[in-house]
């Protein structure tokens, strides 16, 4: 870990989503103080979809004003709009449909039946340019990306983030900032994502990661495996880069990393 990381360790899971809702709240609540706005990359899978649904039950909801929160996303499944499978999907019957958003604010990632139809390389050279047009003139490069202020990531069991798979041609990509990915080695096979330097442009990434099946991960990833192998260990922010876990997750962690919370 660098010197701007952080291990947190809850109880379980339940209790992870809880916190980890309620720390985006206050950030985002505290990006909207500093800045007039605030921006967040979700993510998808059964811990980002249960930080939404704890975020929809939480009495603090309204602590921010959420017609002024840009929403985008770190990878989508190529299918079609309104498909179960996409994390746009999930993420609108978690909570986004619960909320007072602005549309124009809410960046979709496209699906298989829009414009582009099943081309997934034009779907994600699309996602692209609407990435550099936030990020504005003052941004270099048709492949800037905004300055996200926190960022969201999943990690899965063999250290995936996003749709960034170990071994994979986009792990190692260093100009794009979205790219398409084929075969995945999870259903479905083609997917949309972020690239490394695309998710580092955030001011904070938070890597969360449930379960004892997570635990090589985490432990692999925190100690700063190699991001070809480890695609977790090369997902940090600008800023700060905070894992939460729970207890099965940090299982394999030596303890001088383990900031445990009750």
């Amino acid at each position: 870990m660098n010197d701007r990381s952080q291990v947190v360790v809850h109880r379980d899971t339940a209790e992870m989503a809880r916190a980890t809702a309620a720390r985006l709240l206050t950030l985002l609540a505290e990006a909207q103080t500093a800045r007039g706005t605030a921006s967040a990359v979700l993510t998808g899978g059964r811990n980002g979809n249960a930080v939404l649904a704890a975020l929809a039950g939480s009495a603090a909801r309204d602590t921010v004003d959420w017609s002024r929160v840009d929403l985008w996303w770190g990878d989508e499944r190529f299918l079609p709009d309104g498909d179960p499978e996409r994390n746009h999907t999930q993420a609108r019957e978690a909570l986004l449909d619960a909320l007072p958003l602005d549309p124009a604010r809410v960046h979709a990632m496209p699906p298989s039946d829009g414009p582009h139809g099943d081309d997934p390389d034009a779907a994600a050279e699309t996602y692209a340019g609407e990435l550099a047009e936030a990020a504005g003139a003052a941004a270099a490069g048709a492949e800037a990306v905004p300055a996200f202020d926190v960022l969201l990531l999943g990690v899965g069991p063999d250290t995936h983030v996003a749709s960034l798979f170990p071994g994979f041609p986009a792990v190692h990509e260093t100009g794009a900032s979205v790219v398409a990915v084929r075969d995945a080695p999870k259903p479905p096979p083609t997917r949309i994502t972020l690239t490394p330097p695309a998710i580092r442009a955030a001011r904070e990434v938070w890597l969360l990661a449930a379960g004892e099946d997570k635990a090589q991960a985490a432990a692999l990833s925190v100690a700063g495996a190699d991001p070809a192998v480890a695609p977790a260990a090369g997902a940090r922010g600008t800023e700060r880069t905070l894992w939460l876990l729970d207890e099965a997750a940090a299982g394999q962690l030596p303890e001088p990393v383990r900031d445990a919370l009750s």
